[in-house]
């Protein structure tokens, strides 16, 4: 039989000491407001706030007022962009803060990672937070559990207001309503009717633009030509870059349509966005407002680019003898070389940029840049001693050459047949889906009606292709005509101006021998 265990109390001999009276410190307390727009309505609560919560701490005398932190018109999920928050949490986290004051969960924060995340580390240094409109202090016991709901339900508010904005933009767009942004957008404001506005002082400049590239300007050389004139930039800033340029040569909505939906956000707490490629509906509209350039000047600009772009080895500078100046041995560009450039004889050279690339080296020759320009001036008064005889026949040549009947039919007969194949390829899903169909046998028929599109398709975009080629030859023999018919005289001297609106490019064969090849098409073999 085990023994029973007994328990004897110890009572207590010593005194217990006595607290020493201290008087509590005052808690240095702040406070946090924001507003999400910069609307008069939302302003007008903000200052408020502030004023709310300045009266609402001075007033308690166990508290010290440090400061009604703010962010004024800011909306975001995360907390990177708010200045104000951000410095609070800095001010809280180095001891100069022991409680924070503000409205509610969704003020503070709407992500609820970044809200815990934050409580937490206030938590560790003492430092307190109480939501109003929740009633919650996080250094309760129940705080963490609340603000973790809370926090997700402003989480999915968020979500809900990101998802219903990116609808709206979605429908507008299928309802052709045009938005640009026209704080950085040169050439248009926004109208009565919230369509865009045309400004024709931008305009002007724009237009510009256009026109000095067609005549040769490289980007950078008119971004430069812009600058020293100190007309203002898309955001209104002095410099432009080349970018800007490219950018304004390259926008559909120039030429009065718009392609919408050209990025998407794909992420409602990052705000991140990716360009669409495929992934969501893109819109294309034509004809959505009034138009700056003509559709025409800009499908020449276009077929400018991409041919620039697919030339070997050329550089777009700021020199007009880029991108015109060609090895005669291996095709590539010629590109400037500065010698002697710190001294008296200093010289600008030229020579092929593959020059040292191969295991055999071009033996074509480098030129001055001098004997280039010396070259012209004589090549272009032989011309002019032969300025009627070459003019007699151009207008005809031109009219032969611009003639698109034959292309215009066959791109009717592409059209309907893509029609009849668009029409075979949707029964062909909507019979898939109707019906169970072997999977081989249909994605094989699948796959050819959709190869068959796809051909049509490009065979359309090369008769387009084909049609702007045409277009954009009869309009260098028109500028070479042009600048050809106004010289009354030989010239004396290199003209930039006139070197961009006839020569098409250079070909160098040796040191001795050189090929002209003008925008009209005309060869002519110079030696130098």
């Amino acid at each position: 039989m085990s023994t029973a265990r007994a328990v004897t109390v110890i009572q207590p001999t010593a005194r217990r000491i006595e607290a020493i009276p201290t008087i509590a410190p005052t808690k240095k307390v702040a406070a946090y407001a924001r507003v999400s727009t910069d609307n008069e309505e939302q302003l007008s609560s903000f200052e408020a706030q502030v004023d709310h919560y300045t009266r609402h701490i001075k007033a308690n005398p166990a508290w010290t007022f440090i400061e009604v932190y703010y962010d004024e018109g800011i909306s975001a999920t995360s907390t990177k962009k708010r200045e104000g928050f951000n410095r609070m949490i800095a001010d809280a986290l180095a001891g100069k803060i022991d409680l924070i004051i503000t409205k509610s969960v969704s003020r503070f924060a709407r992500n609820t990672v970044d809200t815990l995340m934050i409580v937490r580390q206030l938590k560790e240094k003492g430092v307190e937070v109480y939501f109003e409109k929740e009633n919650i202090y996080t250094l309760d016991s129940k705080g963490e559990l609340l603000i973790t709901i809370m926090s997700s339900l402003a989480q999915e508010e968020s979500r809900s207001i990101s998802e219903n904005v990116t609808w709206g933009m979605r429908k507008r767009f299928a309802d052709e309503k045009v938005s640009l942004p026209y704080k950085h957008f040169l050439g248009f404001e926004k109208g009565e009717d919230d369509l865009p506005k045309l400004v024709e002082k931008e305009a002007k400049v724009v237009r510009t633009i256009y026109r000095l590239f067609l005549e040769g300007k490289t980007p950078s050389a008119i971004a430069r030509l812009l600058t020293e004139e100190g007309i203002p930039t898309p955001a209104g800033k002095k410099k432009w870059s080349i970018s800007t340029i490219r950018s304004i040569l390259q926008n559909e909505k120039y030429k009065g349509s718009a392609i919408l939906q050209k990025s998407f956000t794909i992420d409602f707490l990052t705000k991140k966005k990716k360009i669409n490629e495929g992934e969501i509906p893109q819109y294309y509209i034509e004809n959505s407002h009034e138009a700056i350039i003509s559709p025409e000047i800009f499908d020449l600009v276009q077929h400018e680019l991409k041919r620039l772009e697919n030339i070997k080895g050329c550089k777009r500078i700021n020199s007009c003898f880029s991108g015109t100046i060609v090895c005669g041995e291996c095709g590539s560009f010629y590109g400037s070389k500065t010698w002697h450039s710190n001294s008296k004889y200093r010289r600008v050279i030229w020579q092929c940029n593959d020059k040292f690339k191969n295991d055999k080296k071009c033996t074509t020759p480098h030129l001055y840049e001098d004997t280039i320009k010396e070259a012209f001036v004589g090549v272009f008064n032989s011309l002019i001693n032969n300025k009627e005889e070459i003019l007699k026949s151009y207008y005809e040549i031109i009219e032969a050459l611009t003639d698109t009947t034959k292309l215009d039919s066959e791109g009717t007969r592409l059209q309907s047949e893509l029609v009849i194949a668009a029409e075979m390829l949707r029964k062909c899903v909507e019979e898939n889906a109707n019906s169970a169909l072997d999977q081989a046998e249909y994605e094989e028929r699948y796959n050819s009606l959709k190869d068959r599109y796809e051909n049509i398709q490009r065979g359309l975009e090369e008769i387009e292709d084909k049609r702007v080629e045409r277009r954009a030859k009869g309009e260098r023999i028109l500028d070479f005509i042009k600048e050809l018919e106004q010289r009354d005289g030989v010239i004396t001297e290199f003209d930039e101006e006139l070197w961009n609106g006839t020569v098409d490019k250079v070909v160098v064969h040796s040191k001795e021998k050189v090929t002209f090849v003008f925008k009209d098409g005309m060869e002519m073999d110079w030696d130098i």
